[in-house]
């Protein structure tokens, strides 16, 4: 079957390839700058990443859905004209993306990465760090404890994490009994959890640059608080090697693993995978630890660089404004060189096996630079098309109360789109785009349309008795903040009175410890509320708490 399918490749490749060199396909160099397609800033402009939605959905396979996806955005572009489309998908699209310096700096970062991994491997630190675990740990939750550890200490890139916590804790773990479910469980809790919220790393890295026009590490580092999945991925994660809690299948794994079966299913995966690769005796625990400080501070050092921080430019300041792409390039680039001549003195790897690690690196992230290329390229064809300008005029005419369920909808669509296709970075190269321009939907929706000065009028006349200045144009500040936590402070900044705004200030903190404590708990507990009532309790503390903060404002302004 392989043989058939690889026959049929090689025939659609020589039929594209031939088409392409037809006369009838002569590609117009001097088309004009100022082309705009006919169905610019229109809804079709989202039907390209919708449709590598529903086909990854599909499919489950991420690089043909996102392919698909970017050839549907062509054909709108050129008017479903074959010489305009092919011209777009590689001119516009492909050609475009992988000659842009930023996207160009991710992926030397990529490249990079893949061959450091590589050389630490043959250098035998992870097997060291196995061997010296094995003789420091003494019991189960130990063991657990240590592999946690150590996923965390591996943020760099989730890759390097999953191969380097498998490899070093996997005897440690077999030794007491982890079953192997579990072990498999507790390194991918701490591999893309750790890396989506650590400013260096391969995640932050091809995260922000989905963010075209905009600080996208800065914008990155900013959502690191509200990243609630990873955050409790970790904390439930250890909490349960704590608590010696399991339950439903994992339960079963762990008990077997107790009375010496490791693998529960009859498949016994891996079951030979230490006799895979001998690994280098010469080893040490600094051979894995020495090249990832010193890639990490490397790549801090060339971030804050480009920053500006050796101009005069202060720490946070030059972080937030640094170009990660050439800062992360130039780091892991200075990291290599180290790893190169560290290893070298040391004598656990020679010249000609560094130098060979360097293809093999480039090999390992080959998947995930074909992610990012496509995702690039799509997010090219919705931007052609005038998505996000279609978005903005969108929601400037629409009056609804759909900005309330919207996280909620983006959070369920990425959890089906990633459990479907496998790779989290195809999920942002798809919703990004999208997201991006919906992210303002709340704001728009407050500041050009009636929406919330309707819902907030009872409110208005409230705060006028209770006498606050600029009552009605204060009013919706007090009710969106069930939706969002920041917009209160956005839609009070055109307010003249002190009082009213330090109200305002005080009354979404007050709102925001209920949303984000108060009201988890009583979620979390069996006490019977659902969302409406919880909403109802929202509106009852709003109204008993405004008279008390307006009394507080009365006495200290």
């Amino acid at each position: 079957m392989s043989k058939k399918a690889g026959t049929a490749l090689s025939v659609m490749a020589m039929v594209f390839m031939g088409a392409l060199a037809s006369p009838l396909t002569v590609l117009a160099a001097d088309a004009e700058e100022t082309y705009q397609p006919a169905l610019y800033a229109t809804i079709w402009a989202l039907l390209p990443p919708l449709v590598a939605i529903v086909l990854a959905l599909i499919t489950k396979e991420v690089y043909s859905s996102l392919f698909v996806g970017i050839v549907v955005g062509a054909l709108i572009y050129s008017g479903f004209k074959f010489e305009g489309t092919v011209t777009q998908i590689f001119e516009g699209g492909i050609i475009k993306v992988l000659s842009d310096s930023y996207n160009v700096g991710i992926l030397i970062f990529l490249v990079i990465l893949g061959s450091v991994v590589c050389m630490m491997n043959k250098a035998g630190g992870s097997a060291a760090f196995g061997r010296w675990a094995s003789k420091k740990i003494h019991t189960r939750v130990g063991a657990e404890l240590a592999a946690i550890i150590l996923g965390i200490l591996i943020f760099i890139d989730d890759y390097f994490n999953c191969l380097t916590v498998g490899s070093v804790m996997r005897p440690v773990t077999d030794r007491h009994h982890v079953s192997r479910a579990k072990f498999a469980y507790l390194i991918d809790a701490t591999a893309a959890p750790v890396c989506i919220i650590a400013p260096i790393s391969s995640w932050a890295a091809a995260v922000s640059g989905f963010v075209k026009g905009q600080d996208g590490l800065a914008i990155f580092v900013r959502t690191i608080p509200y990243n609630f999945y990873a955050i409790l991925t970790i904390v439930m994660m250890v909490g349960m090697v704590l608590m010696k809690t399991e339950f439903g299948a994992m339960r079963t794994h762990e008990i077997n693993a107790l009375n010496g079966d490791l693998y529960t299913t009859s498949a016994r995966p891996y079951e030979n995978a230490t006799d895979d690769e001998t690994p280098n005796p010469r080893g040490k625990v600094i051979d894995l630890v020495i090249p990832i400080v010193v890639l990490v501070i490397c790549c801090v050092i060339s971030m804050i660089y480009t920053g500006g921080f050796f101009s005069g430019t202060d720490f946070v300041t030059a972080f937030s404004q640094s170009d990660a792409s050439t800062g992360l390039a130039m780091g892991s680039a200075f990291g290599l060189v180290f790893a190169i001549i560290f290893y070298m003195i040391r004598r656990v790897v020679n010249f000609r096996d560094c130098m060979g690690c360097i293809p093999e690196g480039f090999k390992a992230m080959v998947p995930a630079i074909m992610i990012l290329t496509f995702a690039w390229t799509l997010k090219a064809m919705t931007d052609s098309l005038g998505a996000a300008v279609f978005v903005e005029e969108a929601m400037r005419s629409v009056a609804g109360g759909i900005e309330v369920i919207l996280p909620a909808i983006i959070f369920l669509v990425g959890c089906g789109l990633a459990f479907a296709t496998g790779t989290s970075w195809g999920t942002f190269g798809i919703l990004i785009p999208i997201v991006v321009a919906w992210g303002t939907l709340a704001l728009i929706i407050a500041t050009y349309t009636p929406v919330f000065d309707w819902i907030s009028y009872p409110m208005g006349l409230y705060l006028k008795l209770l006498g606050v200045p600029e009552a009605f144009a204060a009013a919706p500040a007090t009710l969106v903040g069930f939706t969002d936590m920041f917009i209160p402070a956005l839609l009070s900044v055109g307010l003249t009175s002190v009082k009213t705004k330090f109200i305002i200030g005080v009354l979404s903190l007050v709102q925001i410890i209920y949303l984000t404590e108060v009201g988890t708990i009583i979620i979390k507990s069996e006490i019977p509320l659902n969302f409406w009532k919880l909403l109802v309790i929202f509106l009852e503390r709003t109204i008993v708490a405004l008279p008390l903060i307006v009394l507080f404002a009365n006495l200290v302004l």
